[in-house]
């Protein structure tokens, strides 16, 4: 079952690290946003747990795509048929950003 820290990342199985969803950003969790960058607005908790309820009891799948600038693996995934990065924008818990979504 994937765990989820925030609302662009997704943890599955014995992964050491997060991996970040492509092409999307999602409000940081309090204390996350560094000084002097532009975060991401709205509740961290609720897209956090809107990531979580679409990954739930579903089947995920996800292919890196890139690596970010902190070592982590930038991915797509899909649960069930559904895009994750592009779900998260259409439902207004993330924005597009880091890349360009085809959804």
């Amino acid at each position: 079952m994937p765990y989820h820290h925030d609302g662009d990342a997704i943890r599955c199985g014995g992964a050491g690290r997060s991996m970040r969803l492509y092409g999307i950003d999602a409000p940081e969790m309090p204390g996350a946003c560094r000084p002097g960058r532009q975060c991401t607005p709205g509740d961290p908790y609720a897209s956090r747990d809107h990531l979580s309820s679409l990954t739930a009891g579903r089947s995920v799948r996800c292919e890196k795509v890139d690596t970010d600038r902190y070592g982590r693996s930038v991915v797509r995934c899909v649960a069930s048929g559904i895009d994750l990065s592009c779900q998260m924008v259409r439902d207004g818990f993330a924005v597009q950003r880091y890349g360009r979504l085809n959804c």
